[in-house]
């Protein structure tokens, strides 16, 4: 098979346990590009979390936001955000509930609890920078993503209450809130469409509960090694951890590296 393009997750993925690019990953991703085949970055995360290491890969085409917010080269080729009456009853349940917000917007996002020590702690975890304070940042600007900063069983108000969204765990006190239909293969299947690629000829590299759509609609789904238990069966392959070469393997075992 001819694959002519990869997208890759970020973390436990491009990066290892302690946020940072293994050496082989980065060599596999330049060589990659130098048998014209393109990386394309495919995360939950929005683009202000990892522009330095998209620039530092030489990447500049992503499908961000778990499927909301994709560019290509530069271009703006998809938006997709929470509508403000869902985002307004969200808010309501939350605050009865007592717990924390996060709001991503596509250059910038706050949070209505910036000392709360379950936004620290999920937050630090990513190793990325503190959110702002405009607790009112949702009704200005479009959101694309919310975190939702709950312990385990405590998001089953939500899933009753608010039918229209998803609620994918990433932390014990973190959950990501999307649309119901929003997922990182949503934002995939427009790159692949915009650019007359069919997804057989393409390939994606995940490991959390997140990347289960995109691995079942490219061609290839590999799961690193290190990947969620859940994620396995949504998988083609499974390749090595990140920081034992997973990614290289990976596209070797493809036939996109010698």
């Amino acid at each position: 098979m001819g694959y002519k393009i990869v997208f890759f997750d970020i973390d436990g993925t491009l990066l290892d346990e302690d946020k940072k690019i293994p050496e082989d990953t980065r060599l596999a991703v330049a060589q990659l590009k130098a048998n014209g085949i393109e990386p394309v970055i495919a995360t939950g995360r929005a683009p202000y979390f990892f522009e330095p290491l998209a620039r530092e890969l030489g990447i500049d085409s992503y499908v961000s936001l778990n499927g909301g917010y994709v560019v290509y080269r530069g271009k703006e080729l998809y938006h997709r955000h929470i509508p403000v009456p869902v985002l307004e009853r969200l808010v309501g349940l939350a605050h009865q509930s007592g717990h924390p917000l996060v709001y991503q917007g596509k250059s910038s996002y706050h949070t209505n609890s910036v000392e709360h020590a379950a936004v620290l702690a999920a937050i630090d975890s990513l190793k990325v920078f503190y959110p702002g304070g405009q607790s009112e940042f949702w009704r200005d600007e479009s959101i694309y993503q919310v975190f939702l900063h709950c312990r385990h069983g405590e998001e089953q108000p939500y899933l009753a209450e608010l039918p229209e969204l998803r609620f994918i765990r990433w932390h014990e006190d973190a959950m990501d809130v999307l649309p119901l239909t929003g997922s990182k293969a949503e934002g995939i299947q427009v790159m692949l469409d915009t650019l007359g690629i069919p997804r057989e000829e393409s390939i994606a590299f995940g490991d959390g509960l997140n990347d289960k759509e995109m691995l079942e609609l490219v061609g290839l789904g590999i799961a690193m090694g290190n990947s969620h238990q859940e994620l396995l069966p949504y998988a083609d392959y499974v390749t090595a951890r990140a920081d034992e070469g997973g990614i290289a393997a990976g596209l070797r075992y493809a036939g996109c590296l010698a």
